[in-house]
């Protein structure tokens, strides 16, 4: 079968579906000398988004493109977004979909002071909904997350853990949670709502991680936690703060900590 035909575009146009209705996926990727990191992560997520939505996916070499022929010896990171294109009526379908991929390279560098110094996290009003079939995938529509974001402009607090509708911690707003316990490491679910991270995959295929339910309640109860990400790294957090500021928990530095070792091997940066 021949692949579906493609728009590449430095521009959305007022009637993309990705503007108008969030009816897309997108990737961010770290570049390491102008080379993806854990790039078939990326392109299994991608694929596993166009499958849950109905949606063709692009061919590998449109793919590809995106960040061959590019030469740097800095770090970077690349955003993909695709969106279904433009057409249809309403909600409706257009009859032949042609999607839409938009690409950029941007300079990067990560916080090593985070991944020393460990964070402070707070606990998210804002509950996530569940939808199993978004589940996993990281489609355009991110209004959970914008608005958690909102919760909090304090420049001391790095991120914000989110529960479910049902008192489950999902994840950050833009990162995936990791705790350890009796000597393990776990990370949530992820099969009601949140995204499947490329490095929580990665560390998951490796045996290092274990996919387990964290009720928010026994939240501070967990031996150590981190806030982790295929771009930004590991972070330790160190402080974990409620919704309102007051304290729920503090925790040692820990970053020589095995896992993060590891994390960090797989990212290029140990």
């Amino acid at each position: 079968m021949m692949p579906p035909p493609v728009c590449t575009a430095s521009h959305v146009p007022f009637d993309d579906r990705g503007l108008a209705y969030g009816d897309g996926l997108f990737e961010t990727v770290l570049l390491r000398a102008g080379e993806p990191v854990l790039w078939q992560y990326h392109m299994d997520r991608l694929a596993l988004g166009c499958e849950r939505l109905g949606m063709p996916l692009p061919s590998q070499a449109f793919l590809d493109a995106t960040w061959q022929g590019g030469v740097s010896t800095a770090l970077e990171v690349l955003k993909l977004i695709l969106t279904r294109g433009s057409g249809g009526r309403g909600y409706a379908l257009p009859e032949q979909v042609t999607p839409r991929l938009l690409s950029r390279r941007a300079p990067f560098q990560p916080s090593v002071e985070r991944w020393r110094q460990g964070v402070t996290v707070r606990l998210c009003e804002l509950r996530l909904s569940r939808q199993p079939r978004l589940a996993g995938i990281k489609h355009l529509n991110r209004l959970e997350n914008v608005l958690a974001r909102q919760e909090w402009s304090d420049t001391t607090i790095a991120e914000g853990v989110l529960a479910d509708s049902e008192g489950v911690v999902v994840e950050a707003t833009s990162m995936n949670v990791f705790w350890r316990q009796a000597g393990k490491v776990f990370t949530p679910l992820l099969e009601q709502c949140g995204v499947a991270g490329t490095l929580r995959a990665a560390l998951i295929e490796q045996g290092a991680v274990t996919p387990a339910s964290l009720p928010l309640a026994h939240l501070a109860d967990v031996e150590q936690l981190w806030v982790a990400n295929s771009v930004q790294g590991v972070w330790p957090v160190t402080t974990l703060l409620s919704s309102d500021g007051s304290l729920l928990k503090r925790w040692p530095t820990c970053s020589a900590d095995s896992f993060q070792h590891l994390a960090h091997q797989l990212l290029g940066f140990a």
